[in-house]
């Protein structure tokens, strides 16, 4: 059994479609069709069934998946296990970070990486939540950070952090911040037009949820996608934001925003480490792991 033909099958699979793994594995999907049929040819049976849809694994094809799984971690096991002899880790881990978490942690985290595992490849990507869930899902990420997830088959998380979240406003005049900014009701949020992510960002579901447990609707005046964008509709008065400290640490002007704390009840942000409950983490895979859980608290914290 050819493991790059045992390779393609087990991502068509994951992913549905011939089109989405040609793109995944960067090869022509006439290629990579021809490569997973000579390998139905060489078992004799089907593995796919094939519709205008995608592709959907047969009972057959359930079965090899379930081993082509273990026989690809294994090797990559191998190949790192080889690494390990020569003294350092090697293999590649692949990385899902939200946009304003990677602003603070992609270079840290990169450079760390580079330092204890020289031989290894790091992959780094930004994403919103739901999507970095769907692709740890389909294996194109080894590990996410998610904010606010919710359990799921297949899903695998750990707590990291959690952060408060603002109210913030574009800042009236040269005047300084106060040292303790005066915290705002989370009700008397719902009378303050929003500027505020579309549906089902993490941070926009845990608003709205948790005024419709006060019996509060949220006052959205523009759905946007984008903390930078976001900040700048702020800044230009089109209404408030809420959003993590570091999110507006990091914008380009954050002297420009007012922030104040949501509380009764505060509002926060929960971070937690997600992986693939379907796919055994390998040695790099938990070293990257436990880096992210020593790097990422302090770094978000300052």
């Amino acid at each position: 059994m050819d493991l790059k033909q045992l390779g393609y099958f087990v991502r068509v699979a994951e992913l549905g479609s011939f089109t989405k793994a040609a793109v995944a594995l960067d090869v022509a999907q006439p290629a990579l069709s021809r490569q997973v049929r000579l390998l139905e040819v060489e078992l004799r049976q089907s593995l796919l069934t094939r519709n205008g849809r995608g592709a959907i694994p047969t009972e057959y094809g359930k079965l090899l998946l379930e081993h082509g799984r273990g026989i690809l971690h294994q090797v990559e096991r191998a190949r790192e296990e080889l690494g390990r002899v020569r003294g350092q880790l090697a293999g590649r881990v692949a990385v899902g970070l939200p946009p304003s978490v990677a602003k603070v942690l992609t270079l840290p985290l990169i450079r760390e990486f580079r330092r204890r595992m020289p031989e290894a490849t790091l992959s780094i990507s930004e994403s919103l939540s739901i999507g970095m869930q769907e692709a740890l899902t389909n294996g194109r990420l080894d590990i996410a950070l998610l904010y606010n997830a919710q359990p799921s088959p297949g899903i695998e998380l750990t707590p990291l952090l959690e952060e408060p979240l603002f109210l913030v406003q574009r800042r009236a005049g040269a005047t300084p911040p106060p040292a303790r900014p005066r915290p705002i009701a989370l009700r008397d949020v719902a009378r303050i037009p929003l500027v505020i992510p579309t549906r089902p960002n993490a941070i926009r579901m845990l608003v709205e949820s948790e005024l419709a447990s006060l019996g509060c609707r949220a006052q959205v005046v523009l759905e946007v996608d984008g903390v930078s964008a976001i900040l700048d509709l702020v800044a230009d008065g089109a209404g408030a934001a809420i959003l993590s400290r570091h999110a507006v640490a990091t914008s380009p002007q954050p002297q420009a925003f007012a922030m104040r704390p949501v509380g009764a009840p505060a509002l926060r942000s929960k971070l937690a480490v997600a992986m693939s409950s379907q796919r055994p983490a390998t040695l790099t895979q938990q070293a990257m792991l436990r880096l992210i859980q020593e790097l990422a608290p302090p770094l978000m914290a300052a």
